[in-house]
């Protein structure tokens, strides 16, 4: 057994946009970081075009919301690989099943 350890974002000097504590609504903040990284994207688009000295502030905006969305996914890697791992076991456990009785049809039908 591994412990699932992820350094927080404070750790690691990045702001975090999200709420704090164990009982995060992934798929909720997911969602709204994509659609704050949307907008910030726009924002990037029409700052290029009117004050193109102003984009830095806006890169940097998003590179945050980028690490945000980073470090949620990574939090979510021990589950998908539990979830992988399951799936694993359960079709080698479908296929053992198989195999099972595949031996006992033909123990059967050859004796």
């Amino acid at each position: 057994m591994t412990d699932d350890i992820l350094p927080s974002l404070e750790d690691q000097g990045v702001h975090q946009l999200y709420p704090k504590g164990p009982n995060i609504d992934f798929k909720k903040e997911l969602r709204s970081l994509n659609r704050e990284l949307q907008l910030h994207i726009l924002e990037l688009a029409d700052i290029l075009v009117e004050r193109p000295s102003q984009y830095a502030r806006r890169v940097e905006d998003i590179s945050l919301i980028f690490k945000n969305l980073h470090h949620l996914l990574n939090s979510l890697r021990p589950h998908q690989a539990r979830a992988t791992l399951i799936h694993i076991l359960e079709l080698q456990i479908q296929r053992r099943k198989q195999a099972v009785e595949d031996i006992k049809s033909y123990a059967f039908n050859n004796y």
